[in-house]
């Protein structure tokens, strides 16, 4: 295995940044760069920049999750938010379990990541088809948020697009969906970082990828993250979530045409 340069872990760090919040699969274009590119970092190296996506984010809207989870206390009682979290994390949990090393070795398999892409279009066009809901996150909402995280492991299918999908398609409230898909999400990369960091941070520096590399690569996701996620909010306020089905439609179309040729 080649050794993973500084150039190119900020291109990866770039490639996390840019797709994260954007529901087009950020683990499905990581996957094609490093398949064109013959790139073939630990998981501990993907699982980190995730994380550097999380932190800033984290840091940022600290005081916004601060009154947010203040006002769920408030109308559902001590732990009540927490709970439906911790259901939404229940079948996240067992299908990474489960299916995790299958879903991992998507990563090489063009044709997978191509597929997965045209289902997250095909989720996100009719997510905005519709009506608008009025309901809030229930035990049951939150359990089936939690499944289609779980199948977001696949590289391909966007975590932020299917999660907020399945919301809008189970009538939930848009902002409501936006902060929930949010939530689920920093204690699932918080486990996947403390499994992987058990598993191969002693590997780190043997395996083609060292430490510096990692705080680049994590940096520089952080960093475009950040304008990621905001742009997201707007997309979705303003009901252009469906512009991003398009988008995967091409990329998943384009990709399958183009293996079929060569």
């Amino acid at each position: 295995m080649e050794d993973l340069r500084l150039d190119e872990a900020a291109l990866l760090g770039l490639v996390q940044g840019v797709t994260e919040w954007l529901p087009v699969s950020s683990s499905g274009h990581l996957a094609l760069v490093q398949i064109f590119l013959e790139l073939k970092p630990p998981l501990f190296f993907d699982v980190m920049l995730h994380f550097g996506t999380l932190l800033v984010v984290l840091a940022f809207f600290r005081h916004d999750i601060a009154e947010f989870f203040r006002e769920e206390k408030r109308r559902e009682g001590a732990g009540g938010y927490l709970l439906k979290v911790f259901a939404a994390l229940i079948p996240t949990a067992v299908i990474g379990v489960v299916f995790g090393d299958i879903f991992e070795s998507f990563f090489s398999n063009a044709v997978a990541v191509a597929v997965a892409l045209l289902f997250t279009g095909a989720i996100l066009y009719a997510s905005e088809r519709v009506s608008e809901g009025n309901r809030k996150i229930g035990f049951t909402q939150a359990f089936v948020i939690g499944i289609a995280q779980g199948i977001a492991i696949i590289p391909g299918v966007s975590r932020s697009g299917f999660t907020i999908a399945a919301g809008l398609l189970l009538g939930v409230k848009r902002e409501e969906t936006f902060k929930f898909s949010f939530a689920i999400f920093v204690p699932a990369v918080l486990g996947a970082l403390a499994k992987t960091f058990l598993e191969e941070a002693g590997q780190i520096g043997l395996n083609g990828v060292g430490w510096l590399e990692v705080a680049v690569g994590t940096t520089v996701a952080a960093v475009v993250g950040y304008f990621s996620i905001k742009l997201l909010a707007q997309i979705l306020a303003k009901r252009r979530f469906h512009v991003f089905a398009y988008y995967c439609w091409a990329v998943g179309a384009s990709l399958l045409l183009w293996l079929a040729v060569s």
